[in-house]
């Protein structure tokens, strides 16, 4: 469970990590793989696509696939709405978007914060989660976007 790839220090052992909400449940990245956050715009689709791939968009002159966070973690489909933001990340060494409800909190967190992944978690969900943070009654899953997306994965993207 360690993560020793780079993380801002601001306190001995602290990460941040961006919150965002999908249906009723919140999901967490490390901050560090962020570049920004922008409102929805809608996708042009690609055929032969993996189904989670809503299409691309233009992002300054680059060509941004968009991946509907949803149904990636094996969730209904977004339809999605002005309401959606895309988080633009960096996985491994590709620029995506991810469709996503809302934002909803930027996290410090520490070690301690992090609880493991329940026994009863799927095996797909145990590939990309990589604990659960239990924070004023709210349970937010703390997703790896380099797990989530394996090399073949992210070179159809």
């Amino acid at each position: 469970m360690s993560m020793s790839y780079a993380v801002k220090n601001l306190a001995q052992g602290s990460r941040e990590l961006i919150a965002f909400r999908i249906g009723e449940q919140e999901f967490s990245v490390n901050i560090m793989s962020v570049r920004e956050i922008r409102g929805w715009t809608q996708a042009t689709p690609m055929p032969h696509a993996p189904s989670y791939i809503l299409g691309v968009i233009n992002l300054r002159g680059a060509v941004l696939p968009i991946v509907d966070m949803a149904a990636r973690l094996g969730m209904k489909q977004a339809e999605p709405t002005a309401r959606h933001v895309i988080i633009v990340a960096q996985v491994k060494t590709k620029i995506v978007g991810l469709l996503v409800e809302a934002v909803s909190d930027i996290l410090t967190i520490t070690d301690e914060n992090i609880q493991p992944v329940p026994e009863i978690s799927s095996d797909i969900e145990k590939q990309y989660a990589r604990g659960i943070l239990a924070i004023d009654k709210r349970m937010i899953c703390m997703i790896e976007l380099d797990a989530l997306f394996p090399d073949k994965e992210s070179e159809a993207a």
